[in-house]
């Protein structure tokens, strides 16, 4: 069964037959914008340059590593990203993520606490101009899709519109155990370095 979360909800990560997740997948599907031509005539469209990240911190909160376009693997492999896509999805929505970032939790190193999902508008296009813009959170791996835990639709949610950056959510250890805050909130961040700045600050 998949667990729909709202907002600001946490859970414990135990899988519906009592054992404990290991391998969580974070994917982001979206679309170019189509541009009308001159008096409306034709159209074209235009890339959309959307990066998902993710950044791990200590016990203290202080970041230990980023995984990003531009880091595809943490030190220890695992973390992982699937590579940079910098044009979405230029022919209509094929229903495939364009990003994915792979979690091991039982890879992590031991110090890691906080692990945080963000996602930024690399070009600075605002999240409410994007045709269609999707995250879904979900046990399995870049192949297969057993359990979703959180979903978000950032193109159509009224309280993304004017943002490029947002907070996706954040998996914690508490007592030895991995649990998930479904955060989904927008920030008024232009850069990843600043995203993960505010995560640091109000989101840990």
């Amino acid at each position: 069964m998949a667990i729909n979360l709202q907002k600001g909800q946490r859970i414990s990560l135990e899988k519906s037959n009592g054992s404990k997740l290991q391998n969580v997948c974070v994917g982001i599907n979206w679309g170019a914008i189509e541009k009308k031509g001159l008096f409306g005539f034709g159209s074209s469209k235009e890339a959309v340059d959307l990066d998902a990240s993710c950044a791990l911190f200590n016990e203290n909160k202080q970041l230990t590593e980023v995984v990003y376009f531009g880091n595809l693997k943490s030190k220890n492999g695992s973390v992982k990203h699937s590579g940079d896509d910098l044009t979405g999805d230029m022919g209509g929505d094929d229903g495939l993520d364009n990003e994915i970032i792979t979690l091991d939790f039982s890879g992590l190193d031991a110090s890691v606490t906080y692990v945080a999902f963000v996602l930024n508008s690399f070009r600075g296009h605002d999240f409410g101009t994007i045709p269609f813009a999707s995250i879904r959170i979900y046990e399995g791996t870049t192949k297969r899709v057993n359990e979703v835990f959180a979903t978000y639709d950032i193109a159509h949610g009224s309280n993304f519109a004017g943002h490029v950056s947002m907070v996706m959510g954040v998996f914690y250890k508490k007592n030895g155990e991995w649990k998930f805050n479904a955060i989904g909130e927008p920030t008024k961040d232009k850069k990843l370095e600043d995203t993960v700045k505010t995560v640091a600050q109000a989101y840990l």
